[in-house]
């Protein structure tokens, strides 16, 4: 034995004793306190080795164990030692075992005037501990052995896993070896309750210092314990509010913002943390001011360390109604938070009084402290959050309420950015849905269906889709998409869409419609410059008209996706339209391209949200979109559908969709009867006749009279104000008959109203008054008066 190693020739007895009582390990310390070797020991009942009618230690109610026992040595003599047993958690499924120690005796029983243990001792100015080279604890000063709860001279000779059997006596263990091979200093932070103290855990931290002799190598480690709660505590909180900056209003949904706040403050505040918010119907949508009670709040989200959550007494979804004694309405009353701590007599049991099942959940978790929280922003109260704890011992401290307030009032400016969100999308969506068409006319020249999908996440934009009659048994199809997002995109669709029938209805060719839209677009764009000084307003469109008497179609685009044809027996193509400016660049020309098309042929318009995905290039979402077309089916809808389903996600579009598909449809040259007519007003009577003989032959005996008078008319005025040659023409359906009559003479007929002594002026009178609709369009060739007759079904 040397003066620095006075533990040389002793070292501690260590024993390992089974949950049955028996001993599995059995140290060389061990045998040279009471003389027995491993080999006798081991496996035999560890009560055998005290004295005789010497008392076996009481089972301890925590984890550990010291004091003085008597034991037999060997030779029959009795040994009186001091002894250490922990528990240590198992490595397997076995049962835990208990490790118990008995440290070495100094020379004399004394400890020795080590300089090494006096330098250290009393330069530490706090809790201090050293350990040599072998990581034996040569001594601690009081501070230390308070915080250990053992006495200081039974604790020399130990190393930490001796002590206690936690994982910071491991994670202790490896940083003194670490600092004994480095000889560099090493820090440890752990948050736990020292064996010594009654109150709550603490935040501790371990600074571990390397101890040289005068050579300058290292013989131990000074490791010094200081308590950082404050800092540690401080820190914390800064973490929690820069998390819920973070993870609170990842999204504008109201509720899932809710659960947010929820997630973000268990367990890191509280133990159970639940959102109600006020009944937005019940409150008109804004609370000004603090509710009158009793209040009645729904449960938007909650969250608890326990899975399940069952501490809750309200589901989500779920309107409790709180009257004012209660901690909710107190909390909302005031305006500030409120905390109530003490289940058994004292603030939170006058709380709860007036809720026996609350109350009593309580009770069953263990519930000793409560703060409600109220959620405000921008002058509106929202509704509160109420933190619970049952696990964490300590109460709620005035920290907490400043850190609990910071939180809930982010969370509150992002729950009213979603519920605004909500109201503005809403609004926006009833808009759009007024200004779109709620069902597709039925029409003799296509079969149509649509869909319209608003955007999950940016909000509702100005997508539009029509489908507008045209005279001759033609129909207009469109498909338009305003630049933006709101109410302001919505509005501008329904602006654009009423002037495109308009456009439509006085029979504008494709590219010349698209030509007077641009215009508008522009004046639109200037006007919103003047009133809002951004001045950007923008959109693409494409307008078809199909023919069913010739069967063509005449498509333009301006800056739209180019539409795609399905034949009706192949495969979907993209058509290569003439790619036209979006409407507001202004000035620049847009093209026309005419397509001929077998009956029972699909066109398809949309809108680019089809086709936009964070998961495909828009090559592999073209060849999905033609693959999801060419499947043979005979509903439209059943189309639309699979088409939504094979190109977006579950959760919705990032923008709006609109689909239109028309499947189209050709009129039988047997429903067409065309004549050409020299400029001589006698030829009139046989024309009329001609026609006669005709609806004949249709089967329209009932639409005679009034299609000569009708006829007559027409063709004595292109007789007389119009220039040859003339034709005329008439197409009839299942429900309608169509007389035009084509000149080449630019000037248009209007309706007057002729006075009592004139002779003439009442032609287009009659024919206003016996058809169901009228007009003229502008042709390459000239004009075009037609009229529409509504075919009675025979009885």
């Amino acid at each position: 034995m040397s003066p620095d190693q006075p533990f040389d020739d002793g070292v501690a007895a260590r024993a390992v004793i089974a949950a049955d009582g028996t001993l599995t390990e059995w140290s060389e310390g061990a045998h040279r306190l009471l003389g027995h070797p491993a080999a006798e020991v081991l496996g035999r009942p560890a009560a055998e080795l005290l004295a005789d009618g010497a008392a076996a230690p009481p089972v301890p109610a925590d984890s550990r164990w010291n004091g003085t026992l008597t034991l037999r040595h060997r030779d029959g003599h009795t040994v009186s030692v001091w002894v250490l047993a922990h528990r240590r958690p198992p490595d397997g499924p076995e049962a835990a075992e208990w490790l118990a120690v008995s440290p070495p005796k100094a020379p004399d029983g004394e400890l020795p005037d080590d300089p090494l243990v006096r330098a250290a001792l009393t330069q530490s100015p706090c809790a201090t501990m050293i350990f040599d080279e072998e990581l034996r604890l040569r001594g601690v000063n009081d501070a230390m052995a308070d915080l250990l709860g053992l006495p200081a001279d039974r604790l020399r000779g130990l190393r930490p896993t001796d002590v206690g059997s936690r994982p910071q006596n491991t994670e202790l263990e490896e940083n003194l070896r670490r600092v004994l091979s480095t000889g560099r200093r090493q820090d440890m932070q752990t948050y736990m309750k020292a064996s010594g103290e009654s109150r709550g855990a603490h935040a501790w931290l371990a600074r571990l210092a390397p101890l040289t002799d005068d050579s300058g190598r290292v013989r131990g480690v000074c490791v010094t314990a200081h308590d950082f709660t404050e800092q540690y505590r401080s820190r914390e909180r800064l973490q929690l509010v820069n998390e819920a900056s973070v993870r609170i209003g990842t999204t504008l949904d109201v509720t899932r913002t809710a659960q947010e706040l929820a997630d973000v403050c268990v367990p890191a505040l509280a133990d159970f943390v639940s959102v109600d918010l006020l009944d937005v119907q019940e409150h008109g949508g804004e609370s000004a001011g603090p509710p009158a009670p009793p209040v009645s709040l729904r449960r938007a989200a909650h969250q608890s360390v326990n899975s399940g959550s069952p501490e809750a007494v309200a589901k989500p979804g779920q309107v409790d109604v709180y009257p004012e004694n209660s901690p909710q309405a107190a909390s909302l009353i005031l305006g500030h938070a409120v905390v109530a701590s003490g289940a058994d007599g004292g603030d939170l049991a006058k709380w709860l009084a007036w809720d026996p099942v609350r109350f009593r959940r309580v009770r069953e978790y263990g519930i000793h402290s409560t703060m409600s929280v109220p959620l405000q922003a921008r002058g509106s109260t929202l509704g509160v959050a109420v933190f619970t704890r049952f696990r964490r011992p300590e109460p709620f401290t005035a920290d907490d309420v400043l850190l609990a307030e910071e939180v809930t009032a982010r969370a509150a400016v992002c729950i009213d950015n979603a519920r605004r969100y909500s109201r503005e999308r809403e609004t926006t969506l009833t808009l759009q849905r007024s200004l779109l068409p709620r069902t597709l006319p039925r029409t003799a020249a296509v079969e149509a269906a649509s869909r319209y999908l608003p955007a999950t996440r940016s909000g509702v934009g100005g997508d539009w889709f029509d489908v507008i009659p045209l005279s001759g048994m033609r129909v207009a199809m469109v498909v338009g998409d305003v630049v933006g997002h709101g109410i302001q995109a919505s509005a501008t669709m329904g602006r654009l869409r009423t002037a495109v029938r308009t456009l439509a209805d006085i029979d504008l060719a494709p590219d010349e419609l698209l030509t007077h839209l641009d215009d508008l677009v522009v004046r639109l764009s200037q006007e919103s410059g003047v009133d809002a000084g951004t001045g950007e307003v923008g959109a693409t469109c494409l307008y078809a008209v199909y023919d069913p008497v010739s069967r063509r179609c005449t498509l333009a685009r301006a800056g739209h996706p180019q539409p795609l044809l399905v034949p009706p027996d192949g495969p979907a193509r993209q058509l290569d339209l003439p790619s036209g400016p979006p409407l507001g660049v202004g000035g620049l020309p847009f093209e026309s391209a005419e397509v001929e098309l077998r009956e029972g042929s699909v066109l398809a318009f949309h809108t680019d949200g089809l086709l936009a995905s964070r998961e495909r290039d828009v090559d592999a979402s073209h060849r999905t979109l033609r693959e999801a077309l060419s499947a043979p089916s005979d509903s439209l809808d059943e189309i639309c559908d699979r088409v939504l389903h094979a190109l977006l996600p579950p959760s919705g579009s990032a923008d709006d969709v609109a689909l239109l598909l028309a499947r189209t449809r050709g009129l039988p040259s047997s429903q067409v009867a065309t004549w050409d007519i020299p400029a001589d007003p006698a030829l009139v009577a046989p024309i009329r006749k001609q026609v006669v003989d005709q609806l004949d032959q249709w089967g329209l005996t009932e639409a005679t009279f009034t299609a000569e008078l009708v006829v007559s008319e027409l063709v004595t005025n292109a007789i007389r104000y119009g220039a040859a040659p003339i034709r005329l023409r008439l197409i009839h359906d299942g429900s309608t008959l169509i007389c035009e009559v084509s000149d080449t003479s630019h000037t248009a007929p209007h309706l007057r109203r002729a006075k009592t002594w004139d002779e003439g002026g009442r032609g287009l009178l009659l024919v206003a008054q016996l058809t169901q609709r009228w007009g003229s369009r502008h042709t390459a060739e000239g004009k075009t008066i037609w009229a529409e007759l509504a075919l009675l079904d025979e009885v």
